[in-house]
């Protein structure tokens, strides 16, 4: 992959530089950021190895070949190092292949349909059920001033290998966009996820949770249904729902409601299929007051209440939605506290208020209160995550070049723990340089 990476960075350099320049515009952009942090606490306990302070980069270099006025060719790299770690450009001294490629796709249009093909950013659902890079295609029709229409295909699995397709996980969605007016929208989906042997995305998911990338609660959820991955037969799964918006000068408001509905086939003699149940509630919205806004939102998510075939959990294993910065990654998503479903949004609700100033025109600061519950007990009996207070501070230090300063302190409750007691409560102090061009 690394290989192929550099491949991929050269290739598009040679495009830019051998192609003449009247037949070919050249966009080029990009993202850096460096972060200092201090996160203690996370798992509740005072020393346990969560205790985490670093310094880390990250650089993201674009560049897009306009051909014409219906084509254009999208590259996106990524290069990350942690500073001192080894296996890392951050390290002294070190010659290290790092370079990712993050999207490479072809974006045309054929009459008045718009195509991406290729690697290419997919979200959905505001985040909630999908925000990620994937393999796809993604179709969007203009059939009206207000009326807008898409499908898409994401290559979630692929078995690679000869002669077998069983394993393979696409997933299908209809969209559609519908503006009321220029300030308020409405955005229905349907997405189908199909795979006629559902062990290896079965596998993937108990992975994800073992590496901490998903919420141990729906391996809780799925592992009673079935002691094994060989009796997994085919998985079918429907997620529906729409995103609201309405924006106006002064405030603003939005909504997500998502439900799911479907199955994964269990072959096992005497085992019943596993039923897929869960959903999702989100609303938010904000209110300017001068130099002062206030916002606040409020998701929720049920947890499984029984060890039986029927998971009550939301499966988002691609979502990632950020809330909170110790609860739910924030600005520095290295870690979040223990007992916190991440950025994967199920058993769970929480609630937030918070503000925004700007005593001038290069300096804000903002101000936001979190309190967040499980919504069934953890293993141990406990539900109260705790409330969050985080403060943030951001500063043009010069002209595209900005400092964001951020504290934050968790009041924890026993579920942000690893064994039902929490001990001491988590902390995070941390800074951000960042610019784009």
């Amino acid at each position: 992959m690394k290989k192929f990476s550099i491949l991929a960075l050269a290739a598009v350099l040679v495009i830019a530089l051998t192609v003449p320049a009247a037949a070919l515009e050249n966009e080029f952009g990009g993202y850096w950021r460096t972060r200092f942090v201090n996160q203690g606490h996370f798992s509740g306990e005072s020393d346990d190895g969560t205790n985490l302070r670093r310094v880390d980069t990250r650089t993201r270099l674009y560049y897009t070949a306009k051909i014409n006025d219906n084509l254009k060719f999208v590259n996106k790299f990524e290069m990350d190092a942690v500073w001192g770690q080894p296996g890392t450009y951050g390290r002294p001294d070190a010659d290290v292949v790092a370079v990712e490629v993050k999207n490479s796709y072809a974006d045309f249009n054929l009459g008045p349909v718009n195509l991406t093909v290729g690697v290419q950013p997919y979200a959905l659902f505001r985040s909630f059920y999908i925000d990620t890079d994937a393999s796809g295609i993604i179709a969007r029709w203009k059939v009206l001033d207000n009326v807008v229409l898409a499908g898409s295909w994401l290559k979630n699995y692929e078995e690679n290998t000869a002669g077998s397709n069983n394993s393979d996980v696409d997933a299908y969605t209809l969209s559609a966009g519908i503006w009321f007016s220029e300030n308020i929208s409405i955005k229905p989906s349907i997405s189908y996820a199909r795979s006629s042997d559902s062990s290896n995305f079965y596998a993937g998911l108990l992975a994800n949770i073992a590496a901490g990338d998903l919420p141990y609660n729906l391996g809780q959820a799925l592992d009673p249904a079935v002691s094994g991955l060989a009796g997994k037969g085919e998985l079918e799964l429907f997620t529906y729902g729409f995103d609201f918006d309405a924006n106006f000068d002064n405030f603003g408001l939005w909504a997500t409601l998502i439900g799911q509905t479907g199955e994964i086939e269990n072959n096992f003699a005497g085992v019943s299929d596993i039923d897929l149940k869960g959903w999702l509630a989100a609303i938010g919205g904000n209110v300017a007051l001068g130099p002062v806004d206030l916002h606040g939102e409020f998701f929720y998510s049920p947890g499984d209440d029984d060890a039986d075939s029927d998971i009550d959990l939301f499966v988002a294993p691609n979502g990632s939605y950020y809330w909170a910065e110790i609860m739910g990654c924030g600005i520095f998503d290295n870690q979040t506290s223990a007992g916190s479903p991440y950025d994967h949004i199920s058993n769970i609700w929480a609630a937030n208020i918070g503000t925004t100033f700007k005593p001038a025109d290069k300096l804000a600061v903002t101000v936001d209160l979190w309190y967040a519950q499980l919504d069934e007990d953890d293993v141990f009996g406990e539900d109260e995550l705790g409330t969050e207070l985080d403060v943030k501070v951001t500063y043009e230090l010069v002209e595209g070049l900005n400092l964001d300063l951020v504290g934050a302190y968790l009041f924890a409750g026993d579920a942000t723990s690893l064994d039902g007691d929490n001990d001491d409560d988590p902390y995070e102090i941390g800074a951000r340089l960042s610019l784009s061009f």
